[in-house]
């Protein structure tokens, strides 16, 4: 129901099963295209969407940008870096701006060059309500207000699981509680993207939690055009695509011979090459001997090439739909060759290098202490990582030139698509304390390099020794669809990526899945073909893990020798500060002769992290005595650090002293404390009671010989 506050702001509220979304649009950044703010519970997504006034020329894509941006002013605090502003995009708002764009892009005309910026600006967090298909969701109604040529609405939802029951925009603490984590965007008819972490759960699971979005996602997408007809949206024409008819004929008689050479079996990426070449040449060739006047010389290689990959895509899709036969000769099931190797880096502590026909990963995992965690400063709950993995795509790759300047959007997301697929079978913390970083060096690339990722990460972390409860593999499946035909295509490689309709991957074990992403580059898919591809991809994953087990089937029993050995204490929060010492004094002193890392939590549990195991207990030993308590009747071999008139004191434990009288040196009158002990000299005392003031009264006349001789053998000097 809508309603209507004054002639300019209007309001729409959605029910989602329970929870009410509610739209509000007029108020807020009214120089903008479109705008809306989403709010849910005390959540709220300011979504604005802005286009140029003028088409960008000589561009072969559409020029849309977004950007969700997580304000800190929104859960109430201050940020926490050196300028007390926001820097940086955190990975996770990276993330959710790939998953605002992923299913948005698809739906705008291919001739469209206008610049379309999303800017989705989280205003308030309730800690409750995860933001991001709020934003998903604003994108679109900002779309749709702004009038742009946009084949949407589109709406977006969560679907978390519980005891077996379907929770739809599930909180973080239902979200901790589920075993599916799913977020589904699509159209009225049909779904344009999905983003899935699961705990090893079924394909048959999968599709009824889709399912299940996709009712939630047709109430919003009818409540957008009911708000876009109360205000009178007009959309504006879809641009013409720009075609040369004569071009297309030059094309069609000059390339497609070396264009179907191109996919007549062909596996390297460089004798494909060389056949595209060869096409282009041939097409050029021509229009040099056209006249001057010729409106084929003015074209741009651009446009050219970009009219050529046409009719490749039209012979490839031909290809396959006709034959089934795919352009390096593989059937629509198939799976290119796989080689796995282990053990590769000697001073790493787990490598796996995972190859599929050519494209090579190799991954390389490091198991760190506790004190390795990421630690996030954002509107996310979620305070530190344990686990992370990291993707790096150089230029060498492709056989390209390209400058190293860090993870770029795409990176982020294909290693955070490796690290949630990997989650579901990592030991408990409290079984293995160790941090796990895990790097995917892509070394050549023709397709799905985030999905060998996955499987190079699975054989790096059991090479390392971690006890995965299974082995996970992934793969990328792809699609043709032309009309009523399609093709579901098995580890689809570059071109098949580039040219097809989909780009679908999964990962799990043999036992269920534990992440999938699907992007749709048409409008949209149905429920059907997700079920061919999902069941498709199950086989294609028991088969891609059949290979990996042959080489390595379960963790190494062994810690690599260059991995720290962790040992775990726990003390009194009371002594924490005992440990740590007067300016960290005490901390230091035990690092510097152990050679031991040391991290301390709030709740007293301490994690020693040494190579050498020597150096690790020897830690281990150290705070032990620094927060041992002493009791009446211990003895001890201590060392005088002070004498006064009337004793000696006497430091029993790191940092803890007591007094011996002078009446408790010998059995005998004393006259000076310097007749028996000096400064730095070790002797062996007994406790002999501790007051009500927590002071330490040591005895030295009072140690029996057999008690001296147990204490100067366990403490040789």
């Amino acid at each position: 129901m809508v309603s209507v506050s004054n002639a300019q702001q209007q309001t729409i509220d959605i029910d989602v099963e329970g929870k009410t979304v509610s739209i509000r649009t007029g108020r807020m950044a009214k120089q903008a295209s479109g705008a809306c703010e989403v709010t849910c519970g005390e959540t709220m997504v300011l979504v604005t969407c802005t286009e140029s006034k003028e088409a960008r020329d000589g561009i072969d894509y559409f020029p849309l940008l977004v950007d969700y941006e997580e304000k800190l002013y929104a859960v109430g605090r201050v940020p926490g870096s050196f300028p007390r502003r926001e820097g940086k995009a955190p990975d996770k708002a990276i993330l959710t701006s790939r998953l605002i764009d992923r299913p948005i892009r698809p739906l705008f005309p291919y001739s469209y060059r206008k610049d379309v910026q999303i800017v989705a600006t989280v205003m308030s967090a309730d800690l409750i309500t995860p933001p991001d298909t709020l934003a998903m969701l604003g994108a679109s109604v900002a779309i749709t207000l702004a009038g742009l040529p946009f084949l949407g609405p589109i709406g977006a939802v969560r679907i978390g699981r519980i005891d077996g029951k379907m929770v739809a925009n599930p909180s973080y603490e239902e979200l901790d509680q589920s075993d599916i984590d799913i977020v589904v965007s699509g159209t009225a008819d049909s779904i344009m993207m999905v983003e899935a972490g699961c705990k090893l759960v079924s394909e048959q699971d999968v599709l009824k939690a889709i399912d299940f979005a996709h009712k939630l996602i047709k109430k919003q997408v009818e409540a957008q055009l009911e708000l876009a007809s109360r205000i009178g949206v007009v959309k504006k024409e879809t641009p013409d695509e720009v075609k040369c008819e004569a071009l297309n004929k030059l094309i069609e008689e000059k390339s497609t011979e070396s264009l179907k050479a191109s996919m007549n079996g062909v596996t390297e990426k460089a004798v494909r090459a060389k056949h595209i070449d060869a096409a282009y040449k041939a097409i050029t060739d021509h229009i040099e001997t056209l006249p001057e006047d010729h409106e084929l010389k003015a074209l741009s290689k651009k446009f050219i090439l970009a009219q050529m990959e046409e009719q490749e895509a039209t012979l490839m899709r031909a290809q396959v739909l006709d034959s089934g036969v795919r352009a390096d000769g593989r059937k629509c099931d198939e799976i290119r060759p796989i080689t796995v190797e282990v053990g590769l880096l000697p001073r790493a502590h787990g490598t796996g290098l995972f190859t599929r026909g050519t494209t090579q990963v190799l991954s390389i995992a490091t198991l760190g202490i506790s004190g390795d965690a990421q630690k996030l400063d954002s509107i996310d709950p979620q305070k530190e990582k344990k686990y992370m993995h990291h993707y790096n795509f150089p230029g060498f790759s492709v056989g390209e030139v390209k400058p190293m300047r860090g993870a770029g959007r795409r990176e982020i997301g294909h290693g955070a698509l490796a690290e949630r697929a990997l989650m579901p079978v990592l030991p408990p913390q409290d079984e293995f304390p160790y941090v796990l970083r895990v790097v995917s060096e892509v070394l050549e690339s023709n397709g799905s390099t985030s999905m060998a990722s996955t499987c190079g990460s699975s054989l790096a972390l059991m090479d390392a020794g971690v006890p995965l409860l299974y082995t996970i593999g992934g793969i990328a499946m792809g699609l043709i669809l032309e009309g009523d035909r399609f093709a579901i295509l098995s580890d689809i490689q570059g071109l098949e990526d580039f040219l097809g309709d989909m780009d679908f991957k999964v990962t799990g074990s043999r036992e269920g899945i534990t992440a999938l992403q699907m992007d749709i580059k048409v409008q949209g898919i149905s429920i059907e073909i997700m079920k061919v591809a999902l069941e498709q991809a199950r086989r294609g994953r028991i088969h891609i893990i059949d290979k990996m087990e042959a080489v390595i089937d379960k963790p190494r029993t062994e810690l690599s020798p260059w991995a720290p050995r962790l040992i775990t204490i726990n003390i009194d929060q009371g002594d924490i500060g005992t440990v740590i010492g007067p300016g960290g004094k005490m901390i230091r002193r035990i690092i510097e002769e152990t050679g031991a890392t040391i991290d301390i939590s709030d709740d007293g549990t301490i994690v020693i992290g040494s190579v050498s195991g020597e150096g690790g207990e020897a830690a281990r030993d150290m705070i032990l005595r620094l927060v041992k308590r002493a009791k009446a009747g211990d003895v001890y071999m201590g060392t005088v650090t002070r004498i006064i008139p009337v004793g000696a004191f006497v430091e029993i434990l790191p940092g803890k002293e007591g007094m011996v009288h002078i009446s408790q040196l010998e059995n005998r009158r004393v006259a000076k404390v310097e007749e028996v002990v000096e400064v730095g000299k070790k002797v062996v005392v007994k406790v002999r009671e501790i007051d009500d003031r927590n002071r330490i009264n040591l005895t030295m006349k009072d140690v029996t010989e057999a008690e001296k001789a147990e204490c100067e053998a366990k403490n040789p000097v």
